[in-house]
């Protein structure tokens, strides 16, 4: 089935708002790296892993290159950005897990997943970003993130000439990670809170927790999590308020995120705001029947 979506003004408005804050970041392309393939893993025909050859092809991996602006200049841009929406101007750089935290503010069922879509394709054409991680409050929010991007692919890939690469974290298929790390493509790794919190325990006695913690054997003697941060991701969390203790944001922390993007229509914890549809604005533009 072919789905055909319409380009809304205000979905267009959210994702710039969040592109306007890195304005002057140089578009370098992915940051090119020499991956760590585990022990026994070789590019050259030597004993590797049973199973894990097919990660061999490649040693280089492609991170998201590190932020070229200062303190100063996001703050800036940040300024703008809310001068332009409306949105009264914070004083300094939130504080959160990653250098650049922001919160966007939408009602719910005005598009949070086609937005934050759209803008981490943004991100890409703009500055060559491409390792992004979604966190998600439940296992049903996940699959409706998964249905969405499989829902919107031929949609963006229109626009952008470009297709998402994405998959829900799985502890028993940690092959993923590497090919999240080994392609240049625009990539994407969506994870619920509850297997999010109990895998980034570090020290914590879940069977998620040991194994993104522990040098596997079946990953090349590596942590799953080494590998991860290695990408510098950008985080987006989806209904935060939902998820923002202090465990997830931890979790988050140890993922070395470039920034860290928070979509939500009733925000708890607040960072840089830099767009706002509320509940009056979606009502007044007619995208919800009621408030």
């Amino acid at each position: 089935m072919h789905f055909k979506f319409k380009i809304q003004p205000y979905q267009t408005a959210a994702a710039k708002a969040v592109a306007d804050v890195f304005a002057g970041q140089p578009n370098s392309g992915a940051a090119v790296y020499l991956r760590d393939l585990g022990r026994g893993a070789t590019k050259n025909g030597m004993e590797t892993i049973a199973g894990f050859e097919e990660q061999l092809e490649a040693s280089e991996g492609y991170a998201n290159a590190p932020l070229a602006l200062g303190s100063a200049t996001l703050l800036d841009n940040i300024h703008k950005v809310q001068r332009a929406n409306g949105i009264p101007e914070t004083e300094a750089l939130a504080k959160g897990p990653a250098p650049v935290n922001l919160d966007v503010e939408m009602e719910t069922g005005t598009g949070k997943t086609y937005v934050y879509t759209k803008t981490m394709l943004e991100l890409n054409r703009l500055y060559g970003w491409t390792k992004f991680i979604v966190v998600v409050p439940s296992i049903a929010i996940r699959e409706g993130v998964y249905k969405s991007l499989k829902n919107t692919e031929q949609h963006f890939f229109e626009q952008y000439g470009k297709a998402i690469r994405y998959f829900v974290y799985d502890s028993s298929r940690l092959g993923e990670i590497d090919r999240f790390s080994s392609s240049a493509d625009v990539n994407v790794m969506i994870i619920n809170m509850q297997k999010f919190n109990t895998s980034m325990k570090e020290g914590g006695s879940s069977k998620e927790a040991r194994i993104m913690y522990s040098e596997r054997d079946e990953f090349g003697s590596r942590r799953p999590i080494d590998v991860i941060a290695a990408n510098n991701p950008i985080v987006i969390q989806d209904e935060p308020q939902k998820m923002g203790g202090k465990a997830t944001q931890a979790g988050i922390k140890r993922f070395h995120p470039l920034a860290c993007l928070n979509y939500s229509a009733t925000h708890k914890d607040q960072h840089d705001m830099v767009y706002v549809l509320d509940a009056l604005d979606a009502y007044n533009q007619r995208l919800v029947k009621r408030i």
